[in-house]
């Protein structure tokens, strides 16, 4: 694991995400987490579930913990695709980046109804299970 990503499972963009790059990533160098699992508490207690609702959170192989944006471009840098998701990091658009970043999680489920009629998941969301 390169990467662990704890994720809103509630979120269907979220959770389309997180199947994408999955999809993409045949290494399994990524490790999905939903923060909504029955024993996530107890197994990241490391974790503040209610910011990590707030604002992607994600650990890297050596313990860093990254936040928002850096996630994401960090995760498709793994993949190896959607390279043009880097350019978000350069310092002169990183700023307004994550500032529409914050807008677009505060407001992801209002968002997900939007471009997909559903507001939050239901067990049709779910991402399948693990691969070994």
């Amino acid at each position: 694991m390169e990467l662990r990503i704890f994720y809103d499972g509630n979120c269907p963009l979220c959770s389309a995400e997180m199947r994408q790059l999955k999809a993409r990533d045949p290494d399994n160098l990524i490790t999905l987490e939903n923060l909504n699992a029955p024993d996530f508490s107890q197994r990241f207690s490391y974790i503040n579930k209610n910011y990590a609702n707030t604002i992607l959170h994600g650990e890297t192989a050596t313990g860093e913990i990254l936040l928002g944006l850096d996630v994401t471009c960090k995760a498709w840098a793994l993949t190896g695709t959607r390279s043009w998701i880097q350019l978000l990091r350069l310092p002169i658009i990183k700023p307004v980046a994550d500032w529409i970043y914050l807008r677009f999680a505060k407001n992801r489920y209002r968002i997900s109804y939007l471009l997909t009629g559903k507001a939050r998941c239901d067990d049709n969301c779910q991402l399948p299970t693990k691969r070994r």
